[in-house]
């Protein structure tokens, strides 16, 4: 398991939401992903998800004398643990969810320039509901949720499929009141 900072950095959130479920990629595939990111940038954040274990090498070839690497993410290694998130101060859960929320503007805004980006056709949701939940009751709801997408990472993206983001965020209204 990696640390919110190695996970939460904006340019490594942006690498590992690119490469998750996805085949994978080498540094110029990813470049062409996220052309806003410089090349040594790139390579550098690449390599610090590398040395964390976060990513891992599956292939390698020789290119014009230099070595082509190809990267995945390990799905395990990839996940700040309860201990850690517990851990972290106010402050550190503000920076998280900021660089969370400026990935997801990313994501979306990547999209829109997209020459055929049809919100509506392509179905476009981003949707907020307030529910009331017992602590079991919303603990049931999550792993509901989670189950849901979990089970459909598998599928190819062939046969009419979308590869689609899908993206939760769960803010309690208040804090709980102490027992």
């Amino acid at each position: 398991m990696a640390t919110a900072d190695l996970l939460l950095h904006p340019v490594r959130m942006r690498i590992l939401q690119t490469l998750f479920d996805a085949d994978p990629m080498t540094t110029a595939q990813l470049r062409d992903r996220i052309p806003d990111v410089a090349p040594a940038t790139m390579y550098r954040q690449i390599a610090v998800l590398v040395d964390a274990g976060v990513l891992e090498v599956v292939a390698e070839r020789r290119v014009r004398g230099t070595v082509e690497r190809s990267y995945r993410v390990r799905p395990e290694m990839a996940v700040v643990d309860p201990a850690a998130r517990a851990a972290m101060t106010p402050e550190d859960h503000q920076r998280a969810f900021t660089t969370f929320a400026a990935s997801l503007l990313s994501d979306f805004d990547r999209y829109l320039k997209g020459a055929d980006a049809d919100p509506v056709a392509d179905g476009v949701v981003y949707r907020q509901a307030a529910v009331s939940l017992t602590d079991d009751e919303f603990a049931v709801m999550v792993d509901e949720i989670e189950n849901a997408v979990v089970s459909r990472i598998p599928n190819a993206p062939e046969g009419g499929r979308t590869r689609r983001i899908v993206s939760l965020v769960v803010v309690p209204d208040k804090p709980a009141n102490p027992a």
